[in-house]
């Protein structure tokens, strides 16, 4: 049944937060036995926060491309010392897509450092309990952008009234995460920042006790390229059956497409060829400046000779038969995957930030198509058009951004909601409120201020945060309302008259339980073709 806002705007608990971006010095300190850290409360948003805080070794010089090594294994902090975690740490190398540049002829050294294998810690100021459930967060960016801070928790841990913990880790992105080849693979590790994600989850494992968090409720949680590491981390070694995790919310879950073998071959002789070496060796002992400018560099040889499309970010998660044993849309179809309960959304137009505006014939639109799918046909090509017939578009970039948006996220929002509600309650959202476009939701679930956000509905923030927060604590979105907020029941997956999927869908002034729109032919013919791959 559609719940109306106007019913629920009586209902509202109006409150403004300030900007937590300035402690106000209280200073804590926590040992956890390899060193000590020093933390600070903001008494605005009621939360004590340890910033950059090791997980693992500095992946430098001969540990580049190498599988992360635990911290404690090192002796990399000073016995007896207090550590100052007060301040955000560094971020890992960022990466641009030449798609996104207005410039390709005047590279630039990126931001961001190696050693960044960090992650940040957020406790309630005044936790209920000593075991507190937790939120580990895995952040987007198309797996080579982003950091620890691109989606803060400090608005879920005060949403929660002390009952969540919430830990956001940085992992190795672009090059220095997801480069492969056979080289690496003979001397390396490919898709090392999903190993980094796994080491920082078993680090959340041996030490998120000594902030008062029980290591036996953990949720992963990640957005866009977030939301496809909790995918990834879902299927890693054909899923595990003890994983560090006892729950998912995979928010809009990116399927970055997964390069095929020769694919990779050539992005890794693009990188020689922009760091002027001849083999990994050379690559591990360049400067560091050296080869943050050499992995940008690749990006635009990679475009140019046209070994990705728009929209794709190049670097991101393969098949490598051990880390990555399968295509992931396999791997939901065999049941390789961890089986935890899940939350998953979509938004309502999640092709229209990865679509180019200036595409308007269909020539344009095909040939961006055959650059996107290098392994097309004409038979896949007509068949995609019969699918999304121009006459059901206004425009041909609406054509594109629907084929996108379906491809790479609502498709696998439904491949992964029927394969884990199989097996584990499993929850799904489409959300056609705020922008509609991707990340829609963040402003609802991260941002402070809820009646005074700019073009947000106070009331529905409430809602999604009282939702997430009583999935993370009772694998439940609907147990408890810790806003008070009345809302309508979100239905699992599976439940209704077995005709269809149910979802909670949401739009500007109703919510309520409907059909699956992403259950249909369109889907069936993205998991059929498996063009989440380039073949």
């Amino acid at each position: 049944m559609l719940l109306s806002f106007r019913l629920l705007a009586a209902c509202f608990l109006s409150r403004t937060l300030a900007s937590p971006i300035a402690p106000y010095g209280e200073n804590l300190v926590v040992d956890l036995g390899y060193g000590r850290f020093q933390g600070v409360k903001n008494e605005t948003a009621g939360v004590t926060t340890w910033f950059g805080i090791r997980y693992a070794a500095p992946p430098t010089g001969s540990k580049r491309w190498q599988p992360p090594q635990d911290i404690e294994s090192t002796h990399y902090y000073t016995p007896g010392k207090v550590v100052d975690a007060t301040h955000q740490g560094p971020i890992c190398v960022q990466g641009t897509p030449a798609w996104q540049l207005n410039n390709t002829s005047n590279v630039t050294t990126p931001v961001g450092a190696e050693d960044c294998l960090l992650l940040d810690v957020l406790v309630p100021a005044n936790p209920t309990s000593p075991k507190l459930a937790v939120i580990a967060q895995i952040h987007g960016g198309g797996y080579t952008e982003g950091n620890s801070e691109t989606y803060p928790g400090y608005a879920l841990v005060n949403a929660s009234r002390g009952n969540v913990i919430y830990a956001t880790l940085q992992y190795r992105l672009g090059a220095y995460g997801f480069l492969s080849s056979d080289e690496i693979k003979q001397n390396g590790a490919p898709n090392a920042g999903l190993l980094d994600q796994r080491a920082a989850l078993y680090w959340i494992q041996r030490h998120i006790g000594s902030f008062g968090g029980d290591p036996e409720k953990v949720t992963i949680y990640g957005g866009s390229a977030g939301g496809g590491s909790v995918m990834d981390q879902m299927i890693l070694y054909g899923g595990a059956a003890d994983p560090p995790f006892r729950a998912a919310i995979a928010e809009r879950p990116w399927w970055q497409p997964y390069h095929d073998d020769a694919a990779l071959e050539r992005q890794y002789d693009e990188l020689l060829q922009a760091s002027d070496c001849h083999d990994l060796q050379c690559l591990r002992s360049l400067p560091a400046d050296e080869l943050a400018l050499a992995t940008q560099t690749s990006y635009i040889l990679g475009y140019t000779a046209k070994n990705y499309g728009y929209g794709d970010f190049y670097y991101g998660p393969t098949v490598d038969g051990t880390v990555v044993r399968d295509l992931p849309s396999n791997e939901y179809k065999q049941g390789h995957f961890t089986k935890v309960p899940l939350i998953t959304d979509r938004e309502g137009f999640e092709g229209y930030t990865f679509s180019n505006l200036s595409e308007s014939t269909a020539a344009e639109e095909t040939a961006d198509l055959e650059s996107l799918f290098p392994g097309w046909t004409p038979s896949f090509l007509k068949r995609l058009y019969s699918l999304y017939p121009r006459s059901d578009f206004n425009s041909t970039f609406f054509q594109r951004q629907t084929i996108f948006g379906d491809f790479i996220i609502s498709c696998p929002t439904y491949y992964m909601a029927t394969a884990v509600s199989d097996y584990k309650p499993t929850y799904k959202m489409i959300f056609d409120a705020g922008t509609e476009m991707h990340g829609a939701t963040q402003p609802y679930l991260l941002a402070f201020g809820y009646g005074n956000v700019t073009g947000q509905n106070g009331t529905l923030a409430h809602i999604m945060k009282d939702y997430y927060v009583s999935f993370v604590t009772h694998l439940d979105p609907n147990v408890v309302s810790y806003s008070g907020t009345p809302k309508p029941a979100w239905p699992s997956y599976q439940s209704g008259n077995g005709e269809s999927f149910e979802v909670m869908f949401v739009n500007y002034t109703m919510m309520g339980a409907t059909e699956d729109f992403d259950e249909g032919p369109r889907c069936d013919f993205w998991h059929s073709e498996s063009y989440i791959t380039r073949n």
